[in-house]
């Protein structure tokens, strides 16, 4: 939001008087789009990124928001389509190709999760959140070393970063490394993980 404006309705506002003068403007339409997604007022939200990318069809990010709507209100089809759209647009943009792979994920198809995911890491070496994806896909196939190898890179560079200390206290937990599981668990959750109730009675059971 831009420093002149003392709240948010006052953008909106201001937003929508520069929309009404010229109704073309792709940019007024997703940065009013952005605005009311701050308001958590997804309905309108959804219609002005829809009108963005009415008036710029090639706007990827705008479908990238669309996607994250659909998600919003668990449209897995919704979020992959918006999603595979952006990625059409700018196949070069690390995030739909991310948030691809999350539905995957969600999905239960971890080698297609890590078809998008290398695509994204190849764009952006350094997204972590796309890194620490790779690593669920692996464990979700049984390669719990590979995940166990992932984790520790991302850690390496990202310390504070509490879902991969997770998904290592998974790999170690299927490894029979309870002990080493148990240490990554605690870990993620002192930085602020919210590790699942029913890990935390198995890890509890083994250690």
């Amino acid at each position: 939001m831009k420093a002149r404006y003392n709240d948010l309705d006052e953008y909106i506002a201001d937003l929508k008087a520069e929309i009404a003068e010229n109704e073309q403007c792709a940019n007024h339409y997703y940065n009013l789009g952005l605005a009311l997604l701050t308001k958590r007022d997804f309905v309108a939200a959804e219609e002005a990124f829809l009108n963005a990318v009415r008036n710029s069809p090639h706007l990827a990010e705008a479908y990238v928001q669309l996607g994250g709507i659909c998600l919003e209100r668990g449209d897995l089809e919704g979020c992959l389509r918006y999603n595979e759209e952006a990625a059409n647009c700018r196949a070069k943009f690390p995030v739909p190709w991310s948030n691809i792979a999350f539905v995957h994920l969600q999905r239960g198809e971890p080698d297609k999760a890590i078809t998008a995911l290398n695509k994204a890491l190849k764009w952006d070496p350094n997204f972590v959140q796309a890194q620490n994806a790779l690593a669920t896909a692996y464990f979700m196939k049984g390669n719990f070393k590979a995940c166990e190898e992932q984790c520790l890179a991302i850690i390496k560079k990202e310390p504070a970063f509490a879902p991969a200390w997770n998904n290592l206290a998974l790999a170690y937990f299927d490894q029979g490394e309870h002990a080493k599981a148990k240490e990554a668990a605690e870990t993620a959750q002192k930085l602020g993980f919210d590790v699942p109730e029913g890990f935390l009675e198995e890890l509890k059971a083994n250690c």
